[in-house]
């Protein structure tokens, strides 16, 4: 009897798994338990999640369609495959109050499942198999295997923005923009891909790098794609210029949005595009096909929320309280190591995460202190080979309990004779 097989395509990503899981499955209570450590007195800094409470306003949304048998019995029906057209009125809305984004209407917006299938369906709808896709290196360890499924036989292009010797980003800005223009022209990349703020760094490239990218890639027929994970959590007075973008001013532009951050909606999954219409119905062919619609209790609860929280003022207030913790979080993790351990790294301008030089392979830095002191980073491999020896930290875990994130860098500290 012949067993049957997986894909070719499947059989080589179980062999090439995620650095990033694999090494969240090592932190695993049963094997912490192995490695004779106490789950509970682990911090870890490994998570990319935020821990910061949802609104109270949006919890009570849910609670209200749930409780109210015909409601419930509504949430239960497709809604349409672009999504709720109220839901995305009200994040039109949204992006307006928050980010001063103008000239976004409902058909510039496609609902999906989450950030994590929309980025997969545009590679779909966007490029063609064997296309060229030009990242940063550093950047979000997911978009390579995403890319394997969505687009065989691709080429990753990587735009070098982490200098390893002196650990700072972008140190020379001229520079950087003539390594994309030889890029850009030796490689012609379909698409150009990038996280604002970024995964792993946390850090935002500067506008004249931005601007260069968006003239070369519409004056040639690429699309530049931003993903706004983070956006909601920007660092400073006011959120950059090209928060403001919209896709009626940028044809060729395309960003990824979800309410995993903002919210705390990493396990209520609910993202969405904002592109040209052009994109949109593309998006919508290919949604048909892939989850056929988004969540409706999700929507019904989001457009209820937005409705109220957009009118009585309550949502800039919560977005720039949360803002202002995670702002105070990143800088009490940058205090930590420069006390405890004095090593390179990092300083956000947004996001969850810093990126830290650790000057030996990443994986047996992780491994040797994870069993050594109890303290879980991630190593830097999987977000390119700039963090071959750099780690990322995570400080979005802790933003309610700035302590630990001091204990953690101390332990660290103390056991590498930093301290």
């Amino acid at each position: 009897m012949t067993k049957p097989t997986l894909s070719k395509i499947v059989d080589e990503q179980i062999k090439k798994p995620s650095p990033i899981r694999q090494i969240m499955k090592m932190a695993e209570r049963k094997n912490i338990i192995n490695m004779g450590l106490d789950p509970d007195e682990v911090i870890s800094f490994g998570g990319g999640w935020v821990n910061h409470a949802a609104p109270e306003e949006f919890r009570e949304c849910y609670i209200q369609v749930c409780s109210d048998k015909e409601r419930f019995h509504q949430s239960g029906a497709y809604s349409t495959t672009p999504g709720d057209s109220e839901l995305r009125e009200l994040i039109a809305v949204f992006e307006k109050e928050l980010f001063g984004l103008k000239g976004l209407s409902p058909s510039n917006i496609i609902i999906g499942q989450s950030s994590t299938q929309v980025t997969h369906d545009i590679f779909i709808c966007l490029a063609n198999p064997g296309d060229a896709i030009l990242l940063l290196d550093p950047t979000y360890a997911n978009y390579p295997g995403q890319m394997d499924f969505a687009l065989p036989g691709h080429k990753i292009v990587h735009l070098k923005v982490l200098d390893t010797e002196t650990w700072t980003y972008i140190p020379e800005l001229d520079k950087t923009i003539e390594d994309f223009k030889n890029l850009y022209s030796e490689h012609k990349p379909k698409v150009i891909l990038l996280p604002l703020p970024d995964n792993p760094s946390s850090k935002m490239i500067p506008l004249d790098l931005l601007k260069t990218m968006q003239e070369i890639s519409v004056e040639n027929g690429s699309y530049l794609v931003i993903d706004h994970a983070y956006k909601a959590q920007y660092f400073g007075d006011s959120p950059p210029s090209y928060f403001s973008w919209s896709p009626s001013d940028y044809e060729n532009l395309v960003t990824l949005h979800s309410n995993s951050k903002w919210t705390r909606g990493l396990g209520r999954r609910l993202g969405w595009v904002e592109a040209s219409e052009y994109v949109i119905d593309g998006m919508e062919r290919i949604q048909q096909c892939s989850i056929l619609c988004p969540d409706s209790l999700h929507q019904m609860a989001m457009k209820n929320y937005l409705e109220s929280a957009l009118k009585n003022g309550s949502l800039k207030k919560y977005v720039e309280k949360t803002r202002l913790a995670y702002e105070k979080a990143a800088k009490i993790t940058i205090e930590a190591i420069d006390n405890n351990l004095g090593m390179p790294r990092l300083v956000p301008d947004g996001g969850l995460y810093t990126v830290m030089d650790v000057n030996e392979d990443s994986d047996e830095f992780v491994l040797r202190v994870l069993k050594n002191t109890g303290v879980l980073f991630i190593p830097g491999k999987g977000f390119g080979n700039t963090l071959e020896k750099g780690v990322r930290i995570s400080y979005g875990p802790w933003v309610d309990d700035l302590e630990k994130i001091k204990e953690g860098m101390e332990r660290v500290g103390r056991y590498l004779g930093k301290i």
